[in-house]
């Protein structure tokens, strides 16, 4: 069993869990095993295609997958997998005092800042 850490985020479609166990040899199929037992998630993890969203990171011990094998990477028994999405936030303050400028995230600059790429995960920005 590969222990698979669930970020506060997503743990309301894990049943509130904070770690669920799942079964694979491949982080693809330790995926395939939590969305199994926890429909709800898929879409925050998946696009419509079915490839891993680009604002998910997985970890395998302390090392990201997209070092090693993506969702190829191998796990065995005992693996502790993290899931930590790329959660990013701001002010509007942060736009009046200096000017913007784009970070890795998945918040994008527009007229009026910030802009969210996608909305199932970004939270929303803090406002001073």
């Amino acid at each position: 069993m590969i222990a698979l850490r669930i970020p506060t985020p997503l743990r309301s479609y894990t049943g509130g869990k904070n770690e669920v166990t799942v079964n694979g040899a491949t982080i693809a199929e330790a995926l395939d095993d939590l969305t199994t037992q926890f429909p709800a998630v898929k879409p925050h993890l998946f696009n419509e295609k079915g490839d891993l969203r680009p604002f998910i990171n997985l970890f395998v011990g302390e090392h990201n997958i997209k070092d090693l094998q993506g969702a190829d990477t191998p796990v065995k028994d005992g693996d502790k997998v993290m899931l930590i999405p790329s959660i990013a936030g701001g002010s509007t303050r942060h736009c009046e005092e200096r000017s913007c400028s784009s970070r890795r995230s998945n918040l994008f600059i527009t007229g009026d800042c910030f802009g969210r790429r996608n909305t199932a995960l970004a939270m929303t920005e803090s406002r001073l």
